[in-house]
């Protein structure tokens, strides 16, 4: 995230108690992975927090080297798998659940390849106009990036429940953001927005109530 440690430790502080209070409201497990979302990107933001501790000089290089590879990996290796997957778990019937296969499968590749080139090539980390950047070899490049935003908001804009497809909105519009202003933080700034984005997810729970759970098949 940009700006510091301390932006990082408050906004995953923020982000627990939105995720905490949004796990209360599931009523059925197979709302349970998409409802924690965002309780992972707040366990997320606080890596990232170690990451800025480790490139200030406040801890060790190794902590920064750690944290950072933990924050990639969720970042780039599970998200493209976990987000499809949540979404065709939370989806209300088979016919809907089947629109998600291709999402999942092209999740599960991307996330496949990254875990790959994670483990194969080097990270680096640096501090770049207040946002920290984190290149890899292997994902930084057009097609992977690709094929991780059709594998990461895909599967919510063919949801059948409005308010994910505002979700997935809201996300794409933060990508295209982030990518002109500071693509060179893409994997940072994204994580940040995207996690702020989650409180969509806590309004959703917490007005679907009334509806929820479906009459899963």
């Amino acid at each position: 995230m940009c700006f510091s440690a301390t932006a990082n430790f408050v906004g995953s502080g923020v982000l627990g108690a939105v995720g905490v209070v949004t796990l209360t409201k599931v009523k059925h497990r197979r709302e349970l992975l998409f409802a924690a979302l965002p309780t992972l990107f707040a366990i997320h933001q606080f890596i990232e927090g170690f990451v800025w501790l480790g490139l200030d000089g406040i801890l060790s290089p190794a902590v920064a080297h750690n944290m950072g590879a933990a924050f990639m990996l969720y970042a780039q290796g599970l998200l493209p798998f976990l987000l499809p997957l949540s979404v065709l778990l939370f989806e209300p019937n088979r016919k809907s659940r089947r629109r998600m296969l291709p999402f999942l499968v092209l999740g599960g590749a991307t996330t496949l390849y990254i875990l790959w080139a994670l483990t194969a090539y080097p990270l680096q980390l640096y501090i770049r106009r207040n946002s920290i950047v984190y290149i890899n070899q292997a994902t930084n490049n057009t097609a992977v990036a690709l094929l991780y935003v059709i594998a990461t908001c895909g599967s919510l804009f063919f949801s059948k429940i409005r308010m994910m497809v505002i979700f997935g909105a809201a996300n794409l519009a933060i990508l295209l953001v982030v990518m002109e202003v500071k693509r060179y933080a893409f994997t940072s700034l994204w994580c940040a927005y995207a996690a702020i984005a989650s409180v969509i997810i806590l309004a959703y729970f917490w007005r679907s109530h009334a509806y929820r759970p479906f009459l899963y098949a």
